[in-house]
């Protein structure tokens, strides 16, 4: 696997402060916020430089019951290669359900939701991770995610299901130290014992990142600074395996570029601290090793064994139940179902709510004038409408069908902020651009005029 070294995620926001921090040798870009007809100046100068930039997706759905998308493996393949990128990540979640296999309607979620650790779930994703292999031109590693809420009956531990993904399909691994706090903090999930089962001869790199915690709750920001516990486990896996990279990732909150670099520095003196650590366990010793039973961290020098197969099964079987179970669970937290049986109505209840006001904030970016135009009015408006909205397509159809909705349920009250809310859409939702030629804009108010009478 190639060296990365020392990476941060790029984001237009922090692009020159990017490009002016010293020892950074790679970064990542979203794959999605990338044109690659278009790609953005700072990527191309980091690139002229001998950067390496890396896509990472975020909406294939690889744990998802449908087989990947085409067109999203396309648009996937044709960013490696605009970027020159030597592989592509992605994630080990499901982001939509619904559709042919349930014959009910497609629901988005917005979000990475975390796939059952089950047989089932583990042979539609290494279907789908070998669809995605052959379809892209450089290796793929794919992530692992932070969650609020835990499946009920999974038959493996986080590292198993990962070991016996990567063994199965030769996948590499992009291990996310942050999302294996966030599973402990959340899920009571040992970061240790997920470290000592994965395959760490699989990981193309890592991620680092911050978040915050309320009500019990670890919130994976990607908004706030690195805590200890996360770094702490950063050193744990730096003892047993020397990463090829890590990467610090922020995508919003953006703080100064000097405390990026402290918290990069913080991150290698993390890695250091690891790697002194593994040199004193590989003094030689006189006394006999230990054995693996008696460690109790066996998998770090051979990982534990997957969990016996079950019999072979139809792999459409396993989609089509699969499919039921992920869209019970996308339509309770999107669409105010009843709660499937198993799961924590409290958790599922946070995890819809976080939901809700992720999908407000990222319309609030892509449409920034609604906010403008309802000022104070938009989150409550926005939120009220997403309780019983659920998302079907991308943010910006999402924008325009809360406008929609908003008009049709008779708001805005105030007239003229209704009028702004009605132009904006009406520029928006037709297949091209409203005129602004005189004597089209006169002809439009002419009939609004005659409308009114």
């Amino acid at each position: 696997m190639e060296r990365l070294g020392t990476g941060i995620g790029w984001r237009p926001e922090i692009a020159d402060a990017v490009e002016r921090m010293p020892g950074i040798d790679w970064v990542e870009a979203v794959a999605e916020n990338v044109c690659p007809g278009h790609l953005p100046e700072s990527l191309l100068r980091l690139r002229e430089r001998g950067v390496t930039v890396i896509p990472h997706g975020v909406s294939l759905g690889l744990g998802g019951a449908d087989r990947p998308d085409e067109a999203r493996l396309t648009a996937l393949a044709e960013r490696a290669e605009a970027l020159g990128a030597p592989l592509v990540t992605e994630h080990i979640a499901f982001v939509r359900a619904g559709g042919s296999l349930t014959a009910s309607p497609l629901l988005e979620a917005g979000h990475l939701l975390p796939v059952p650790r089950t047989r089932d779930a583990l042979d539609v994703l290494c279907e789908n991770i070998r669809i995605a292999q052959d379809a892209l031109p450089v290796p793929l590693a794919v992530e692992n995610i932070a969650a609020l809420l835990a499946w009920p009956g999974e038959e493996m531990t986080e590292g198993q299901f990962l070991y016996e993904l990567a063994d199965r399909t030769g996948v590499r691994l992009l291990i996310d130290v942050a999302n294996l706090h966030t599973n402990h903090v959340n899920r009571g999930e040992d970061p240790a014992k997920a470290l000592a089962e994965l395959p760490v001869e699989a990981i193309a790199y890592v991620h680092v990142a911050g978040g915050v915690e309320r009500d019990g709750v670890w919130h994976d920001t990607h908004a706030h600074p690195v805590p200890a516990p996360v770094l702490a486990i950063l050193t744990d896996l730096a003892s047993r395996v020397s990463p090829p990279g890590v990467l610090l990732e922020r995508d919003d909150n953006f703080p100064e570029p000097a405390e990026l670099e402290r918290e990069l520095e913080a991150i290698q003196g993390a890695l250091t601290k690891g790697w002194a650590r593994s040199a004193a366990n590989r003094v030689p010793s006189r006394v006999a090793a230990p054995t693996p039973e008696a460690t109790g961290t066996a998998a770090s020098a051979q990982p534990i064994p997957p969990a016996p197969p079950a019999a072979p099964r139809s792999s459409d079987c396993a989609r089509q139940r699969l499919a039921l179970a992920q869209t019970a669970l996308l339509s309770a937290l999107v669409a105010g179902t009843p709660v499937p049986d198993g799961f924590d109505r409290v958790r599922l209840g946070v995890q819809a709510r976080a939901l809700g006001v992720k999908r407000a904030d990222v319309v609030a970016k892509v449409a920034p004038e609604l906010p403008l135009i309802l000022g104070d009015l938009y989150r409550p408006a926005f939120l009220a409408y997403a309780h019983s909205h659920p998302m079907t397509g991308g943010y910006r159809r999402d924008a325009l069908d809360f406008a929609g909705q908003l008009l049709l349920s008779g708001g805005p009250e105030d007239a003229e902020v209704r009028r702004e809310v009605r132009e904006w859409w009406l520029e928006r939702s037709g297949p091209a651009p409203r005129s602004t030629r005189p004597a089209v804009r006169l002809a439009r108010a002419t009939r609004r005029v005659l409308l009114r009478r």
